[in-house]
Formats: C-alpha cells, sequence, structure tokens
C-alpha cells in the first residue's frame, strides 16, 4: 500500500519540476531560446543535463535489468559511455560543433548537417528520421518508467503511462529546451544521489564486497539452461566468443549504444547551447562523474541481485521476475530495501526518465516542427518555429504514448528485452545514418554534399534493412520477413524443419547488430562519392571551418 508520505514526496517533486519548467517558460523570447536556450548555458547546467538525458531509465531499470541477466560485461558499455559518450564527446566533437553551429546559425542537429551541406533535404531526411524512429526509443523509456510507477504506487500500467506523460508535454511544450534544461539539472542531482546510495545499501546489504563478489561468481552452476545454451558463463564472466549471448551484448548493447552515442540529435544539440568551448571542456570532470555515479552503479547492482533473490526463493533474477527483464530491479528495490529508498528510489527513476524524455520530446518537436515542416517543405522560408515546434512536440508525444502501450501489451511478458533494445536499436539508427557525416563535417572539407547524402541514405537503409530482415530479434518481432520470406530472419535457413543459424566462423548473422553493418557502408558511400563529386564553395567552407582550420 502506497504511504502518504512517498504521495507527498512525489507531489514536492513534481512541484519542483513545475517551478523550473516555469522559470524556462518565462526565459524563453526567441525562436533561440526555445531551441538552444539562447547559448548562454552554465556549464553545470549543460554537463548534468546532456548526461540525464543520455542516462535514462532504460539505462538504469532496462539496462540495469539486462545487467542481471548478462553480468559485469555489461561494465564495459560504462567504460564506453564516459570514454566515448563524455571525453570524446565533450572534447573532440562538442568544441568543433559550438563553433561551427554558431558560424552557421544552426539551432537543430539536423540543420547543422543541413547548413553544412548547404542541403536543405539533408536537414529535412534527417528531421523526418528522427521523428520517425525516436518514438521507439522514447516508448522504451516511458515503459520502463511507468512500469515502475505502476509497481510502486499500485496502480495500472496504462495510468501511470498516461499521468507521466501528460507531467512531462506541459513543461516541453511551455518552457521549450530552457524548461528541460533547468529540470535536467535538479533531476540529474537526484539521480546522482539516490543510485550512490543504491549502491552502498545494496553491499551492506548481501554483507560486503570481497564476499558478495565471490558468491556470485561460485553461482555459475546456477545459469539456467536457456542462457548457457546461448553462451552465458557466470556473471562475473564475458559471454562465449561468438555465442549468440556474445554477440548481442558486443555488437548491439555496447557499440550500438557506446559509439551510438556521438550521433544523438538531443544530445548534440547541447553543445550549441554554452557561450564557449572552455564551458564545455569545464562540463567533462562533472558529465564523467555522473555516468560513473548511475549507469556504472546500475551495472553492478544488476548483477548483484541474482545473490539476493537465489537467498530468498532459491531462484537468479530472471527467473524470479517471470522471464520479465524490466522488473528485476523495481521487484528487488520494493523487496529487498526499506520503504524509504523506495521513495527515494522512484524520484530516482522519475528524475531519469523525465529528463531523458523532455530532450527526446523536444528533439522529436523541433526534427518535425522547424526541420520538416519550415525548413525542409516550407523551403526554408521564415515561420511560426516555437509554435510549429510545440505541435511538432505534442504529436511526438501520443505515437510515443501509443508505441509504450503496443509494446508493452505484445512483448511485456515473453523476456524480450523492450527497453534496452529499443534503445540500441535508435541509437544504431543514428550512428549509421548521421554519424560518418557527422565526423567528415567538422574535420574534411573534402566531404561534398553529394558525399554526405550518399552516406546518410545508405546508412539509414542499410541499417533498417538489417533490422527488418537479417537480426533475429528484431526481425522476428516485426514479423514482415516472416510475411514476405516465410523466415523469422534471413540469416536463418530451415533444414527438414529445423531453424539453422547462418554463419561464418564465429560470426552469426542473425546476431549481428544493424549498426556493425550500415556504419561501414555509410562510411564507404560517403567517402567515395565525395571523391567522384563536385565539392562546396571555398568561401562556405571558410566560413564554417575559419581560414586557420585547414582540415581534411
Amino acid at each position: 500500500m502506497t504511504s502518504w508520505w512517498m504521495i507527498c514526496a512525489v507531489l514536492a517533486y513534481l512541484i519542483a519540476v513545475g517551478y523550473l519548467g516555469y522559470r524556462g517558460y518565462k526565459g524563453t523570447v526567441s525562436a533561440t531560446d526555445f531551441l538552444i536556450a539562447g547559448r548562454g548555458t552554465h556549464p553545470y547546467v549543460m554537463a548534468m543535463s546532456y548526461g540525464s538525458t543520455f542516462i535514462s531509465t532504460s539505462a538504469i531499470v532496462g539496462f540495469g535489468g539486462v545487467a542481471a541477466v548478462y553480468g559485469f560485461g555489461l561494465l564495459w558499455l560504462a567504460f564506453l559511455n564516459i570514454f566515448v559518450g563524455i571525453l570524446l564527446a565533450f572534447v573532440l566533437f562538442g568544441s568543433r560543433t559550438r563553433h561551427m553551429g554558431h558560424r552557421l546559425d544552426a539551432h537543430t542537429f539536423p540543420e547543422f548537417l543541413g547548413r553544412r551541406f548547404q542541403s536543405r533535404f539533408t536537414q529535412g531526411f534527417a528531421g523526418a528520421l528522427i521523428f520517425i524512429v525516436m518514438p521507439l526509443y522514447t516508448a522504451a523509456v516511458l515503459l520502463a518508467t511507468a512500469k515502475y510507477v505502476a509497481e510502486q504506487l499500485g496502480i495500472s500500467y496504462e495510468a501511470a503511462l498516461l499521468m507521466f506523460s501528460a507531467v512531462v508535454a506541459v513543461y516541453v511544450v511551455m518552457g521549450g529546451i530552457k524548461g528541460v534544461m533547468y529540470t535536467d539539472a535538479l533531476q540529474a542531482t537526484i539521480m546522482v544521489v539516490g543510485m550512490s546510495v543504491l549502491l552502498v545499501m545494496t553491499y551492506r546489504m548481501l554483507g560486503g564486497f570481497t564476499s558478495v563478489h565471490r558468491e556470485l561468481t561460485g553461482m555459475a552452476a546456477q545459469v539456467p539452461e536457456k542462457l548457457l545454451k546461448a553462451g552465458h558463463q557466470g556473471w562475473t564472466s564475458m559471454p562465449k566468443f561468438g555465442s549468440p549471448l556474445w554477440w548481442t551484448l558486443v555488437s548491439t548493447i555496447m557499440a550500438g549504444v557506446g559509439i551510438g552515442v556521438l550521433a544523438q540529435p538531443q544530445l548534440a544539440v547541447r553543445y550549441m547551447t554554452v557561450r564557449s568551448n572552455k564551458e564545455i571542456n569545464r562540463a567533462v570532470p562533472t558529465g564523467g562523474l555522473f555516468i560513473m555515479l548511475t549507469v556504472g552503479i546500475a551495472y553492478i547492482v544488476g548483477p548483484l541481485t541474482n545473490v539476493w533473490f537465489f537467498r530468498k526463493i532459491g531462484k537468479v533474477a530472471i527467473a524470479a521476475a517471470g522471464g520479465d527483464v524490466e522488473k528485476i530491479i523495481p521487484m528487488y528495490i520494493k523487496d529487498a530495501l526499506p520503504e524509504w529508498f523506495a521513495v527515494l528510489f522512484m524520484l530516482t527513476v522519475l528524475a531519469a526518465a523525465m529528463s531523458t524524455l523532455s530532450g527526446q520530446f523536444h528533439a522529436m518537436g523541433t526534427a518535425l516542427g522547424r526541420d520538416v515542416m519550415e525548413q525542409g517543405l516550407g523551403g526554408g522560408r521564415k515561420a511560426r518555429t516555437v509554435l510549429a515546434t510545440r505541435l511538432g512536440v505534442v504529436v511526438g508525444i501520443i505515437l510515443s504514448v501509443f508505441l509504450a502501450y503496443a509494446l508493452e501489451k505484445k512483448f511485456g511478458r515473453t523476456g524480450t528485452e523492450i527497453v534496452a533494445r529499443g534503445t540500441a536499436i535508435f541509437f544504431g539508427v543514428c550512428a549509421c545514418s548521421f554519424l560518418p557525416m557527422y565526423i567528415g563535417s567538422l574535420w574534411s572539407r573534402s566531404i561534398t554534399k553529394a558525399g554526405a547524402i550518399a552516406g546518410m541514405l545508405g546508412g539509414a537503409c542499410s541499417s533498417l534493412f538489417w533490422m527488418l530482415f537479417v537480426h533475429e530479434k528484431a526481425s522476428t518481432a516485426l514479423l514482415l520477413c516472416n510475411k514476405l520470406f516465410g523466415v523469422r530472419s534471413l540469416g536463418i535457413r530451415l533444414v527438414d524443419g529445423v531453424e539453422t543459424f547462418r554463419r561464418a566462423g564465429p560470426v552469426i548473422w542473425s546476431f549481428v547488430d544493424p549498426m556493425i553493418i550500415g556504419f561501414p557502408i555509410a562510411v564507404l558511400l560517403t567517402v567515395v562519392v565525395s571523391m567522384a563529386t563536385k565539392r562546396l564553395p571555398e568561401d562556405h567552407l571558410e566560413l564554417c571551418f575559419g581560414k586557420s582550420a585547414v582540415v581534411r
């Protein structure tokens, strides 16, 4: 039964969020304010907003549950999140994006790419792709949060989904990115406190660092048979090299999310919200520490829940949760830890979800309103940007809520890692579609307009084809391959009625992530087509880079 002080804590949190959203609304006068916070954000706010938008409930609840299944191998993803997602992103990509974005007067990530390559088609296509694919990622975050809130408050999943979406919608629609970033800073602080307390309490309850890790290592014999066949070797070891589990962990979860973060539109736009490159560099320690104290802790606590569940009921975490990966962390918090911490952790989950969703909704709104409707279909003519973006946010929210409802109804109790896979798919599609041209836009004068478009289209089409017809989990769920070809994946063949995975040595094609296929194709097309087509005008390149920035 929900306690009154849990309700009071949630109400106090929502009042604080509402106040910060109102401040964002009052401070939003122009389109520049609504889209990039007037280019005057404090580095602490930028770092915490970037981190909390990057790390969401999908990381804490969804990937935390995945870590309970896969083990400590997910800590490699935390390393990539810090090294690639913060250090390389801020120091290499952030400074150049801010500098060039300011020169080009770009207000969104698609607009940055479109103006860099003098292509309204690039901006319009990028905006459309973001608006079409991002609802899957947004729905994954909504699903994880609604399931947790429903579990804690004792209400239905549908009620939690609708109420939560409505709260986020209000301050995003009204306050724009200023409202988003103000609330992000508060939410990120709550996340750090909640996750730090979770780590300390988990080790204390389970008997200390050394003994619990030794016990978890000794539980390798308790790995479910299905996971053993897929290559699982215990929760303190990586899966067997070349096994289906290894390919899923390394190519989909680690590479897809760890590298795909560089081309996330809702994150890249944050670089353009600060005054100078110096302030981006100042944000690096804050961002790195935030990642370490959020996802790093989630990927440690996840595997350790197996010890607690096995001690209590003689089952490992995935069995205790009835095969529902997203229920592992909520069940552990509710059953193993005191009620006061359940309140704190619920606020942590709400903060993680709201910070990410607000960034996603804002990115979808700007993609549809400014990039597609105003700059793409509107031919670049001036329009009511703020109104168009707000309408785009509303449409994006409706799509995301519907998808979150449909995904839970179809896959919620099948053991499918909806949250982790939805996140990885979006990150991978962005990496294939945008990352080669994004890197080229920042470091090379030789990438042409035709080369950028060819790479973007080739990366998007090849990754989406692989997802629809080859990648086993995605193609099975989407059903299109089975309807057209009679098998759930083109990487599977039927031998006397028995499914056999196609492979080339250690490579099992059905478990290779779309990004591993699409990204090299996008790079190749970008380079080859650029070599064969006309370069952009020198005066435009001087505007982008400046006379001292001759890089090839």
